[in-house]
């Protein structure tokens, strides 16, 4: 066993890890009560009315230390980290293992193998639709009318032979983008400090940072729908097999992703600096 998870990270060198393609970044606000489900009781949320920011980090790489990957980061909230704040991640999944051992082993993440299926298809518009109405305060709302494309993202937890629907994520092009037409936004740098560990792989409570730059804008927010239905946000802290807590945490996951979007970010020519994590 230990020659074959030597072999499976062979692909990650020493940090700082790099990694280059195209992400959407969603943030949501989430319930405190699902997000309290994956953080540890030892971090305090950061909430208001009883809600965090949450979200997800859905990326595309055609650069990194194991080539050619999509990944989905689910973020279940934020957490207090004086005098600022950072990220727990409930989810990530990945359609590379030598990617989701790395993240297990290596930075302390829930990762989990996915398979990332996508197709797009042109859509008509119906006449007097308007665009996301956070665009009419930046002037970019409109009426729209012409064809659009959609790219459906579906996402699939793999464990082996067996697979499990977790989501899909619908992203549409607007009007929007054919007002700023090429204009991909500024090029900006910013670091996004996040808290991971405490899963039975690494159970140790780790602190790492990703330094990013890229060029941003504002997008409409992709539209997530569950395959799972109504049962996403039944949950309980009674005991449960180790199948049916896998589930259960599958489902809040889920709940995350369906939670109000509050702002989209469109980030292209990114390069993501990840640092060695450290135990807190």
């Amino acid at each position: 066993m230990d020659v074959v998870e030597r072999r499976i990270s062979s692909g990650y060198a020493k940090p700082p890890w790099i990694f280059k393609g195209s992400a959407l970044y969603q943030i949501h606000l989430v319930k405190a009560a699902t997000a309290r489900a994956f953080i540890p009781k030892e971090l305090r949320l950061v909430e208001a009315f009883g809600y965090t920011l949450g979200g997800f980090f859905l990326a595309s790489y055609d650069d990194s230390p194991v080539g050619v990957f999509d990944e989905l980061v689910v973020i279940a909230g934020t957490v207090w980290n004086p005098p600022t704040s950072c990220a727990w991640a409930a989810r990530v999944l990945v359609d590379s293992d030598e990617a989701c051992h790395h993240g297990r082993k290596e930075v302390g993440l829930p990762s989990q193998v996915a398979r990332f299926s996508k197709k797009i298809t042109a859509v008509p518009k119906r006449k007097g639709e308007r665009a996301f109405g956070f665009l009419d305060t930046f002037g970019l709302g409109t009426t729209l009318s012409q064809p659009e494309d959609l790219m459906e993202v579906k996402v699939s937890e793999v464990d082996g032979a067996a697979s499990a629907d977790i989501c899909s994520i619908k992203v549409r092009s607007d009007e929007m983008e054919k007002k700023l037409g090429s204009w991909m936004g500024p090029t900006i740098k910013m670091s996004l400090p996040s808290f991971s560990g405490n899963t039975k792989y690494f159970p140790n409570l780790l602190k790492y940072s990703c330094h990013l730059q890229c060029r941003v804008r504002p997008v409409r927010p992709a539209v997530v729908s569950d395959p799972l239905d109504d049962e996403t946000e039944k949950f309980s802290e009674e005991n449960h097999t180790s199948q049916e807590l896998l589930e259960n945490e599958r489902r809040l996951s889920v709940a995350v992703m369906l939670s109000k979007p509050i702002l989209a970010l469109q980030f292209k020519d990114l390069t993501m600096q990840v640092e060695a994590p450290v135990v807190v």
